[in-house]
């Protein structure tokens, strides 16, 4: 990780100075994401400020943000979760509403999102999303590591905390308390390339955090697999979708075996390398 460089003071999307108390922070993690990240800040208008945390960011991501807040961390980081929980540790709060670039908060949750912040009941809160491939509105079939239905991206500080994974890190969440009536809408992929993109990525870091500890045998994989691809077209209805949902189950359950497969090989790899390093010496 490198050193995070912070620029300027916490204020809101028009630049006006916020009080530290009883406020909505809109956080955003974003690598290199110019043309997606303005229309989320724009969705975050409503809120009393905006942190954006830009991780090894080499486009022009940085400038689109300088138009909506001042309040940018900037570092590179190999690990999700600690760029994460460095995003939320520099949010005023109390009140935390965390997007990625891909995601805009509609109108109508926005208006749902204050009336739970004017409450001020701290814990998590749940909302759905909208996902769509394209400009197809994919309701059903998101399941495991490949997609999500909801989330808790609405929170008090301190009642979500990021795990230490690379990709997909694990979530530990107190006072749960429920889930909005409204959505958000989520641009997961344009086509089916970009769906085959996101799939070698998922696992190429998955599999980094597998090398980190032992690995599970192939028929444990195997089951978990099975099971991702059971859990998506039936148990989350992906075979509504009809092929789409279908392609999505095969998607949560190649991303097991992809990850369990790169991992073998990052091992086999790095033997090789202490062999050859070991035989050098001798």
């Amino acid at each position: 990780m490198t050193a995070v460089k912070r620029s300027g003071r916490v204020r809101n999307g028009t630049g006006k100075q916020m009080e530290q108390s009883n406020k909505l922070t809109g956080l955003i993690v974003a690598h290199n994401e110019e043309d997606m990240i303005e229309d989320a800040l724009k969705s975050l208008d409503f809120c009393d400020e905006i942190v954006v945390v830009l991780d090894k960011c080499t486009d022009g991501t940085r400038k689109i943000v300088e138009q909506y807040t001042s309040n940018i961390l900037e570092g590179a980081w190999d690990i999700e979760g600690v760029r994460r929980n460095l995003g939320i540790e520099g949010c005023a709060g109390p009140f935390i509403l965390e997007l990625d670039a891909d995601e805009r908060v509609l109108p109508e949750t926005a208006e749902e999102i204050r009336q739970v912040v004017k409450g001020g009941v701290e814990g998590c809160y749940k909302i759905r999303f909208d996902n769509y491939v394209g400009h197809r509105l994919v309701r059903y079939g998101w399941a495991g590591s490949f997609g999500k239905s909801a989330a808790c991206c609405l929170f008090t500080k301190g009642s979500k905390i990021w795990g230490l994974q690379r990709i997909h890190p694990s979530l530990e969440m107190k006072n749960y308390r429920h889930e909005l009536d409204g959505h958000i809408t989520h641009l997961v992929d344009r086509d089916l390339n970009d769906m085959i993109r996101r799939l070698m990525w998922y696992s190429d870091m998955r599999a980094l955090d597998m090398v980190q500890k032992p690995l599970p045998r192939f028929r444990t994989v195997l089951r978990r697999s099975c099971h991702r691809f059971i859990k998506a077209l039936w148990g989350r209805k992906g075979y509504k979708e009809g092929k789409m949902g279908f392609l999505l189950a095969v998607m949560a359950a190649l991303f097991q075996l992809f990850s369990y497969y790169k991992a073998l090989f990052i091992q086999e790899e790095r033997s090789a390398e202490a062999r050859r390093a070991a035989n050098g010496k001798a």
